[in-house]
């Protein structure tokens, strides 16, 4: 990653848990284009997902282990905008708890939040969560989600 994400998301849904097989999915999402591959190449695979838009899950393709996804509801369909990388993927991981815990009405009762976490129980509003400049790099997002849509 090129730069800091736009947030850290620890999701507590019952669809990440089934996808990663632990308790929660820690994602930190960041624009596509500030996302470089140093070494080995990725595979793609498009999913089903429960509201049907689909996910894009980016995979190494010798151990298999997803890198990140991608949440085709967010984009409108389009690919390559937006990476919800896999913390745990990352050299130093520890480097980016989360921002904030969504999902978490279906969060396993035995996981415990730290004292003080943002937590909600689906999911949170990004005008009141996100800083003001990811707000602003969101902004930019949309508006390449909608040039590229013409």
């Amino acid at each position: 990653m090129e730069d800091t994400p736009l947030i850290v998301h620890g999701c507590h849904c019952t669809w990440c848990q089934r996808q990663t097989g632990t308790a929660f999915a820690t994602n930190a999402l960041i624009e596509a284009d500030r996302v470089t591959i140093t070494k080995g190449q990725i595979e793609n695979t498009l999913i089903e997902t429960p509201g049907g838009s689909g996910q894009r899950i980016a995979r190494c393709p010798n151990c298999k282990v997803a890198v990140w996804s991608e949440y085709l509801v967010m984009t409108s369909g389009l690919t390559d905008l937006i990476y919800f990388i896999r913390v745990g993927t990352l050299d130093t991981p520890e480097s980016l708890p989360p921002d904030v815990h969504i999902y978490t009405s279906t969060k396993l009762q035995w996981v415990r939040l730290p004292p003080g976490a943002l937590a909600v129980q689906e999911y949170y509003e990004t005008d009141e969560t996100w800083s003001s400049e990811n707000l602003k790099r969101r902004d930019a997002l949309r508006e390449t989600i909608e040039r590229l849509k013409r």
